[in-house]
């Protein structure tokens, strides 16, 4: 299921607290993003059509909550970003921030306590 930015932005709101009703979600992101209620109603409209968000009665309005888990979200987002933009290379992206010293010493510990938990499996 593809989600764009926007709705993501919606989802965050979700994943954050739910259930929301769409004033709810309208009050946590419309500001910030400069929207108004009513694209914040489509976006939950569009998430619905896409089975990504559920909606049940509540007397006279709808509370939202996400069907599709973070989780899963985070998943398809980092698969297709590294698709498109580092051949489908994890080792391509790393070595773009490296490049450009965007990792810390902290980031640095952490990848080589990764990979030496991926030696260790193998």
């Amino acid at each position: 299921m593809r989600v764009s930015s926007a709705e993501g932005i919606v989802m965050e709101a979700l994943w954050r607290k739910q259930p929301l009703s769409a004033e709810d979600v309208v009050a946590d992101v419309a500001k910030d993003q400069g929207w108004t209620d009513a694209t914040v109603k489509t976006l939950l409209n569009r998430l619905l059509s896409k089975g990504a968000i559920a909606a049940e009665k509540d007397g006279r309005r709808y509370l939202y909550r996400p069907v599709l888990k973070r989780e899963d979200y985070v998943a398809e987002e980092s698969t297709s970003l590294i698709d498109r933009l580092f051949d489908g290379r994890v080792s391509s992206l790393v070595t773009h921030f490296s490049e450009r010293e965007k990792l810390s010493a902290d980031d640095i510990a952490e990848l080589k306590r990764l990979i030496a938990e991926l030696d260790n499996e193998r």
